[in-house]
């Protein structure tokens, strides 16, 4: 058997994980469910928090709209990146993965191709959530050295939360299990700054939503968009994200050996 280079093992990893997340676009441009979903949902949402909320919703802080849309990016890029631990456990069910054991392709790549699809098709569906806003009223104040924080802050956020749903995709026994494993990235966003300061909330509720990693994403964010202060939430945004990144990666590769053992 012949032993590759470690350079020449890297080039066909990448070969490797180029074939797979041509593969998983391909299957999510064949699902019309999902494109609906993924475009849609993120826009029906914007409309319902301006819409419906916002003129319940008092601030502070200028039109409500220019406060929640960091908020609402936030909130359907992870529930975009909770689709990963589904379409995982479903590779798993379906029993592809046994198939691409016996092909000589490296076994990363599986995992890279669905984390890399997540983040290319969370970052569209987040560029039409903008598009959105800006037609109904959305007004930031940045420019474009910020668009671009703005842009590398959201990949960084989806793809550690791609990888820690795709470990909670190869925890689960089937992909139901997996859907309501990942109920919790669209329950922390809820429970942050997202839609109304945190000073608003009762105390122990105020203390939770301040120090969740959500909080400074969000604060990170908005100020990158609308000039709000930013202080110490940049450092922390980027360690939440290296954090939950490292974990979610660390655990995928583990579950991925285990459940590909056998």
């Amino acid at each position: 058997m012949t032993t590759l280079s470690p350079a020449l093992r890297v080039v066909r990893t990448a070969q490797d994980s180029a074939t797979m997340l041509d593969r998983n676009i391909r299957h999510t441009l064949r699902s019309p469910d999902t494109m609906i979903m993924t475009i849609a949902l993120p826009v029906m949402i914007l409309l319902m928090f301006v819409y419906v909320f916002g003129g319940a919703m008092e601030v502070g802080r200028g039109a409500y709209i220019d406060y929640v849309v960091p908020g609402i990016i936030l909130l359907c890029a992870g529930f975009g990146a909770s689709t990963t631990a589904v379409a995982l456990s479903t590779d798993v069910a379906d029993g592809i993965i046994d198939r691409f054991r016996t092909m000589a392709i490296a076994r990363s790549a599986v995992l890279t191709g669905h984390v890399v699809e997540s983040v290319l098709r969370n970052l569209l569906t987040s560029g039409i959530v903008i598009g959105v806003a800006l037609m109904i009223g959305f007004r930031p104040t940045t420019d474009p050295v910020r668009w671009l924080g703005v842009l590398g802050l959201l990949a960084m956020f989806v793809f550690a939360l791609s990888w820690l749903s795709a470990a909670l995709g190869l925890l689960a026994r089937n992909p139901q299990a997996a859907n309501g494993f990942t109920f919790v990235f669209m329950f922390l966003p809820y429970v942050s700054s997202a839609f109304v300061p945190t000073e608003s909330m009762p105390t122990a509720l105020h203390a939770f939503a301040r120090n969740q990693p959500v909080t400074p994403i969000i604060e990170t964010m908005r100020g990158l968009l609308m000039g709000t202060p930013i202080g110490n939430s940049a450092v922390l945004a980027v360690l939440w994200c290296a954090a939950i990144g490292l974990v979610g990666y660390l655990a995928a590769r583990m579950l991925f050996r285990h459940r590909t053992s056998a």
